[in-house]
């Protein structure tokens, strides 16, 4: 009997093993050599682990990601300012094999605009929407059924300036979002102190100027996330080290309600921003710091959609340049860009506070983490 018991524990226990879904976690980085470039791991949900599967290198500065909702392809722009003899980058398509975790290339089109550093696809998965940093333009790519990217489909140079001669002396176009919905895009642009409003035409990838949201001169707003109800958005201002909030009205409008640091009283050295997320609860923003170090914890009030601090927690590494946060909201994964590694963190659920495990991975300048829930 006693065996008979051992046998049926061992059966239920494999089962459960071979049932538990765990996540293909894709890396992008700064590099472009054979051996480096797109990194895929295995991720256990359960423990935070993490297990390399393959690397697609020779892909140049396959920087930021994004990953199409059907779950079969990935997307990468190839940051750069040098592609077909033109000053402008490139976006990157490929397949994904999630039994063996690999990548395949499909195809390569110009961004249209030079230092390509943010991608996004729309929920439909039609159209591939990409911020061009150095160009300070947005354009929209069509995506075909088999995955592969048309030429641009639609471009917006953006025009001005603000008041850092450095470092705004034009536009400077750092990431488009859309909302929940899928109406319309939000691009952040760090040169000209704008959140621009855009209408997105899915069928036809296109994009229509619908208006613009100013924040404080020398802000540089940089990446934008929108609360999962959709009731309030929230941009990260790279150069002022601080978050600003907005209640949106569904139809494009966003209403300035707060901006706050993401530094901590006292605090006094060399600072600047990078990514923001809010976590699936809708009850916690986080926002990264480059010089600090560290995660910036806030608590989002459910009615005000304003922002309290809560903590903020040092990543295990030099210049958070990205992180995100899993879809079971269990775990976040910090890109520590300088110090070449990444560092898996806890959630706890109940105060948003993040805490260290013991799973850390090196590779090289990591800039982009992406998740896809596999079987």
């Amino acid at each position: 009997m006693k065996a008979i018991l051992i046998a049926t524990l061992a059966l239920v226990v494999g089962t459960i093993s071979m049932n538990a879904k765990h996540l293909l976690v894709f890396v992008g980085s700064y590099a472009d050599s054979e051996d480096r470039g797109i990194s895929v791991y295995r991720m256990c949900q359960d423990t935070g682990s993490l297990t390399k599967l393959s690397v697609l290198g020779n892909q140049k500065n396959p920087a930021f990601l994004e990953v199409h909702p059907s779950g079969k392809f990935l997307y990468a722009v190839n940051e750069t300012s040098d592609f077909d003899g033109k000053k402008q980058g490139a976006v990157s398509a490929y397949s994904i094999d999630t039994e063996k975790g690999e990548l395949t290339f499909l195809n390569q089109q110009p961004s249209q605009g030079a230092g390509p550093c943010h991608i996004t696809i729309d929920s439909t998965g039609s159209n591939a929407l990409i911020a061009n940093y150095g160009g300070g333009s947005v354009a929209c790519m069509r995506i075909g059924s088999d995955g592969r990217i048309s030429a641009s489909s639609s471009f917006i140079q953006h025009k001005g300036s603000s008041v850092n001669e450095r470092r705004q002396q034009a536009p400077h176009g750092h990431s488009i979002n859309v909302d929940p919905d899928n109406r319309f895009a939000f691009a952040a642009d760090l040169g000209i102190d704008k959140i621009l409003v855009y209408r997105l035409d899915v069928k036809k990838g296109k994009l229509k100027p619908h208006g613009y949201t100013k924040v404080a001169p020398g802000s540089g707003p940089r990446h934008f996330a929108f609360r999962p109800d959709g009731k309030f958005a929230y941009v990260i201002n790279e150069m002022l080290s601080n978050v600003t909030a907005f209640r949106y009205d569904g139809k494009g409008g966003l209403t300035d309600i707060q901006t706050i640091s993401t530094l901590p009283t006292g605090y006094n050295g060399r600072n600047s921003t990078a990514e923001i997320r809010v976590h699936p609860s809708g009850e916690f923003l986080y926002g990264s710091n480059r010089g600090h170090d560290s995660i910036s914890v806030f608590r989002v009030h459910r009615e005000l959609g304003t922002l309290t601090p809560i903590e903020e927690e040092k990543t295990g590494g030099k210049t958070p340049r990205n992180f995100n946060i899993t879809p079971d909201g269990k775990h976040l994964l910090v890109a520590n860009q300088n110090s070449g590694n990444i560092v898996v963190f806890e959630i706890d659920q109940e105060t948003g506070e993040l805490n260290k495990t013991d799973t850390e991975v090196e590779t090289l300048k990591p800039v982009c983490i992406r998740f896809l829930e596999v079987d």
